[in-house]
């Protein structure tokens, strides 16, 4: 049987390590806010001639746009984001371009100013506090016939933060390189994170229920390791044939919800490992009251569980 548990100061290593990582991306890219978030205008063009986002950049470049990002549709259409633009300034922009780079549609256009901007992304934070909590009372609720049932929702609230820790690191990595944005489908991809990370932690708690009750051990940390044994095979098989789909839909459907599948993708590689290796371990940890040796990062092996 895979001794997960008696090996959980590795996990936790691992998992403190990508935390850094990400942590650091954090404060050295950020993340750029779409146009949902923070004010700006977005123009969509369709220019009758092929063009690339490298032209399409240094035309708005010598424009006098400098900040200017430029993305390309999987239609081939150019999405144009900048700061906030008259009417005026919409159709000169467009007529510059027009004049340098072909004959060129417009199909749509739309501003956002900076109190819409803050509602939207005040009401994206609200929206996942209110997820979070709602959880960890759920499952609290869930095992209350347990002893000291708070703790199952408390350990799987701090999975679902170590998940979406990673999917906003990775996420802030992506944004320094390849300049990608925050915006509503990204919020949509870290709900989505959350339920699926917390539904791969349930099944692992409530196998650990399952054998608590039926007193296959007397030892916590034996009962949750085998409890791990039993469900690793089937949280594997799920994630892999999740992860299937969600690289189908970032490969082909395009950028219309590229944000929504690539934090999908992270989240759930980082669901995965949360739910089998940090989550049960804390439980564990808890028990036994070892935040001492977590905090310090030692390797932790007892004699009289062995």
């Amino acid at each position: 049987m895979f001794d997960i548990i008696g090996k959980r100061s590795r996990f936790f290593l691992i998992s403190g390590i990508l935390l850094l990582i990400c942590i650091i991306s954090l404060i050295s890219f950020g993340l750029k806010a779409g146009i949902e978030f923070s004010s700006g205008s977005l123009l969509t063009l369709k220019f009758e001639q092929e063009v690339t986002i490298a032209e399409v950049k240094q035309e708005l470049d010598n424009l006098g746009y400098d900040n200017a990002i430029v993305q390309i549709t999987a239609d081939d259409d150019i999405l144009i984001r900048t700061s906030e633009l008259t009417t005026a300034e919409k159709g000169q922009l467009k007529e510059d371009l027009e004049a340098n780079l072909g004959a060129v549609e417009e199909l749509g256009f739309e501003n956002v100013d900076p109190t819409i901007a803050r509602q939207t992304a005040r009401t994206a934070a609200i929206a996942v506090a209110i997820a979070a909590v709602g959880i960890m009372l759920y499952i609290t609720w869930a095992f209350r016939r347990m002893p000291k049932p708070f703790r199952y929702g408390a350990c799987a609230i701090v999975s679902l933060i170590h998940d979406a820790l990673v999917a906003l690191g990775v996420f802030s990595i992506l944004g320094g390189i390849l300049g990608w944005e925050v915006n509503l489908m990204f919020i949509t991809g870290i709900l989505a994170v959350i339920g699926y990370s917390v539904n791969n932690t349930v099944v692992v708690f409530d196998r650990i229920r399952e054998n608590l009750l039926r007193g296959s051990s007397t030892s916590f940390e034996v009962t949750v390791n085998k409890s791990l044994a039993e469900t690793v095979t089937r949280s594997l098989n799920t994630s892999l044939t999740t992860i299937i789909v969600v690289l189908a839909l970032l490969l082909f459907v395009g950028s219309t919800i590229q944000n929504f599948s690539a934090v999908l993708l992270i989240g759930i590689l980082a669901g995965t490992f949360s739910s089998l290796f940090v989550a049960p371990s804390l439980l564990v940890v808890w028990e036994r009251g070892e935040w001492g040796r977590l905090i310090r990062w030692l390797p932790v092996a007892r004699p009289k569980d062995r």
